[in-house]
């Protein structure tokens, strides 16, 4: 045995928004975008603002991750940003309450899966440790 442990989910999540339902979220309720996302998650690669079908998907995934650590409360929603590498695989980056509540559950890795069709914006986050 070479003494590395085999990996294990510690977590999932997952959750749904409706598109529609969430862009009129955002109209009705200024700062709202600025209180859930960092500008990096609203801004796409160019610098266009990001779709609402998009900020739905990261939503959802946020949503998805604090499930997948137990939805805890305390969580901020900037400790938790959704970014796509350049193969266009989805990905969160975790600091700060996030950050704390995974090291507290020891998890060492994120699988994160997003879409958006038929009205729905959808996201799976697998903790791993």
């Amino acid at each position: 045995m070479s003494g590395v442990s085999e990996p294990v989910i510690i977590g999932v999540g997952i959750d749904v928004a409706e598109i529609e339902r969430f862009g009129a979220a955002l109209a009705r309720t200024p700062g709202m975008a600025e209180r859930l996302f960092l500008d990096s998650e609203l801004l796409l690669p160019g610098g266009e603002r990001r779709g609402v079908a998009s900020l739905a998907a990261r939503f959802a995934a946020k949503e998805a991750l604090a499930k997948a650590l137990g939805a805890p409360g305390g969580l901020r929603w900037t400790d938790a940003e959704v970014y796509v590498e350049g193969s266009g695989q989805p990905r969160v980056r975790v600091r700060g309450t996030v950050a704390a509540r995974a090291a507290e559950l020891g998890v060492r890795a994120w699988h994160v899966s997003l879409s958006h069709d038929a009205g729905v914006a959808s996201a799976v986050v697998i903790a791993e440790g």
